[in-house]
């Protein structure tokens, strides 16, 4: 299993290519339903980021794969 760390590493460097590369995804990073939490206080997991980070990928590959 993935440490914080390393998952926190990896969502940054996803996100900074949806930056670079797809800056017409930038848009839909703030929608995503992980990162809009239903509760005043959200308790930050692993199981959260991991869950979050898988959401960016997918997005990524979709998007990618279709807008070749």
């Amino acid at each position: 299993m993935k440490t914080e760390k390393e998952i926190n590493q990896a969502i940054l460097e996803i996100t900074t290519k949806i930056r670079n590369e797809y800056p017409e995804l930038i848009k839909y990073l703030s929608e995503m339903p992980v990162t809009i939490p239903d509760v005043d206080h959200p308790e930050v997991t692993i199981k959260v980021l991991s869950d979050y980070q898988e959401s960016l990928e997918n997005l990524l590959k979709k998007y990618s794969q279709s807008h070749k």
